[in-house]
């Protein structure tokens, strides 16, 4: 179960997802040779360091007992690691003591290290979202005392949301804060599925919470956010007397056992408004996006753990008569297209969240309001495909990883097992794939008359002319600029749909999207390529014909099912009817 942080994937594809001459100046200290220490620096981190613990989290996990939670054995002091050295820090403000790095940066550090331990990366990801979310809408004592210990690390954030009568509908949440009479509030409720929200390995944890007032509109107008701390933060920033809430209990999980999933009860905890009164919904979709964007991260990261794990099994195990080159498993020409596929879906989905990281860093960064407006609003729209179409990719190629080991695959002691059993949550938390789609094509297609989505559609089929002026790389040009007639094909229907019908195609749509984007990405990495008698970049070709090949080949025909959605056959079916 050895795993090597793939450093050399990542530094090429920050080259190639796009804007790097902005980026340049924006971040005149991040040239090629910086990026390269870094990412270098934390893959040995993550491949020293984390990836050891990651069995042993599984089989341990954390453990809870007399109304606490102990982290997984070697994960408290790994973290105090990570954290002295910095890798808390990447992104955030200077000002709150973070290094003011890039977002793609970060975003391609935690790839390595959610790769190298999942369990382990969900505390520090779940922080980084905090960060963000006290960063736009925390008080100024909260950004004085609360945010440069979360930069720093010593302190964890936790989101926390879901109730146990609510799910992801957060408009049913009853979790209530009173006024104090000093003006903080008391907060009481209890919340479910909170991650890492109690632990040994730092001295506070602070839990962003969304609640109800006591006067609050119902539904989700009625929401506001709130800040309560393990411990009570004094006002001079030295920790006081322990809060009252607490962890009733932990999940027993599919996967992911070396992170503690909690039960959280609060009793008349002392807590502080973030924000504004009836805007917690909205502050708290800060964090909120953060976490789907590096869940999506989380995918791309659990596949290629998997990959090359399956990768190194098929090269070692000898089974049959080898097609190619051998007799391991990879000589098998059916392993090899699976093995192949895996990597190409793994460089589509690292790229699209790489580049939505990149666009968030535009939409602060470039000189014009017109310049960061389009960049926001793009970045709003692959930010649900690179949440749902990522994860998915991570599952699928854990999936494939287990298929690849054969009945080996099936067996726990080889670990195959594990990534398949880690990557299945990803598709679930931080609003469901589902309501990803919902989102994409509710808020980012339909409210703005798929204008973004024809935007990016429009540079798509230029990328797909260039290709197709490439001997080497026409074939995929032609089946890019298929499949980007497709999804605009798609899009003509889905804005002319009723709503049911579009609800019912959301999900193919978010896939058919995903695809192509995909698809795009790998183009752009072949023609970057292009010419280069270097095996490695030469592969990068390869991936996008095969990447053509059996995805965007088949775009065509998923626009028809789209299009061919019938809303009265799903509402018309009772599940009686379905049960027999």
């Amino acid at each position: 179960m050895t795993f090597r942080a793939p450093v050399r994937d990542l530094a090429f594809a920050l080259k190639t997802v796009g804007h790097p001459q902005l980026l340049a100046s924006a971040f005149p200290d991040l040239d090629e040779a910086t990026v390269q220490a870094v990412l270098e620096a934390a893959g040995a981190f993550a491949d020293n360091e984390l990836a050891p613990l990651n069995r042993k989290g599984d089989l341990e996990g954390a453990r809870y007992a007399n109304g606490a939670v102990t982290a997984a054995p070697g994960f408290a002091d790994a973290y105090r690691a990570f954290v002295e050295q910095g890798w808390n820090s990447l992104s955030a403000p200077p000002e709150h003591g973070g290094q003011g790095l890039s977002k793609a940066m970060e975003l391609a550090v935690f790839e390595m290290v959610h790769a190298a331990n999942m369990a382990f990366g969900l505390c520090p990801m779940l922080t980084q979202g905090a960060i963000e979310a006290l960063t736009l809408h925390g008080t100024e004592r909260q950004k004085a005392l609360v945010l440069p210990k979360l930069v720093s690390g010593e302190w964890t954030g936790a989101m926390c949301l879901t109730e146990p009568q609510a799910g992801s509908d957060l408009a049913a949440l009853t979790s209530i804060a009173r006024p104090d009479g000093k003006g903080g509030w008391l907060l009481s409720g209890q919340k479910i599925f909170i991650t890492w929200g109690d632990h040994d390995a730092a001295d506070n944890i602070c839990h962003l919470i969304i609640a109800r007032t006591p006067d609050a509109p119902p539904g989700v107008k009625g929401i506001s956010l709130f800040l309560a701390n393990k411990f009570q933060v004094k006002d001079d920033g030295s920790l006081g007397p322990r809060n009252s809430f607490r962890p009733a209990s932990i999940e027993h999980k599919l996967g992911i056992h070396g992170s503690p999933t909690c039960v959280m009860v609060y009793e008349d905890a002392e807590a502080e408004l973030v924000g504004e009164l009836g805007q917690g919904l909205a502050h708290m979709f800060v964090m909120m996006n953060a976490a789907r964007l590096q869940v999506g991260v989380q995918g791309v990261a659990i596949a290629e753990r998997a990959f090359q794990q399956a990768l190194t099994f098929s090269q070692e195990r000898v089974q049959g008569r080898a097609a190619w080159g051998g007799d391991g498993l990879y000589g098998h020409p059916d392993v090899r297209r699976t093995l192949m596929l895996s990597k190409a879906k793994i460089e589509a989905a690292r790229g699209i969240c790489l580049t939505t990281g990149v666009l968030a860093d535009v939409a602060h960064r470039a000189e014009t309001p017109e310049e960061r407006a389009a960049a926001k609003a793009r970045q709003e729209l692959l930010t649900p495909i690179a949440k749902a179409w990522s994860t998915d990719i991570g599952v699928e190629v854990a999936s494939a990883g287990v298929q690849v080991h054969g009945g080996m695959g099936f067996i726990e002691e080889t670990g195959a097992a594990q990534h398949y059993r880690d990557a299945r949550i990803a598709p679930i938390y931080e609003g469901t794939n589902g309501i990803q789609a919902i989102d994409l094509i509710g808020r980012k297609v339909r409210s703005n008359g798929g204008e973004t989505l024809r935007a990016l559609c429009a540079e798509i089929a230029g990328s797909a002319d260039a290709l197709a002026d490439n001997a080497g790389l026409a074939p995929v040009g032609n089946r890019l600029a298929a499949g980007v007639a497709a999804l605009e094909r798609a899009t003509d229907w889905l804005l002319a749909a009723d709503n049911a019908a579009a609800l019912a195609a959301a999900t193919p749509f978010l896939k058919l999207a995903g695809d192509v984007v995909g698809g795009w990405i790998l183009g752009r990495q072949a023609l970057a390529a292009a010419g280069s008698d270097d095996p490695w970049l030469q592969s990068k070709r390869a991936l996008a014909r095969v990447y053509a090949s059996q995805v965007l080949a088949l775009t065509p025909g998923l626009a028809d099912a789209i299009a061919e959605t019938d809303a009265n056959d799903l509402e018309s079916t009772p599940a009686a009817a379905l049960a027999g």
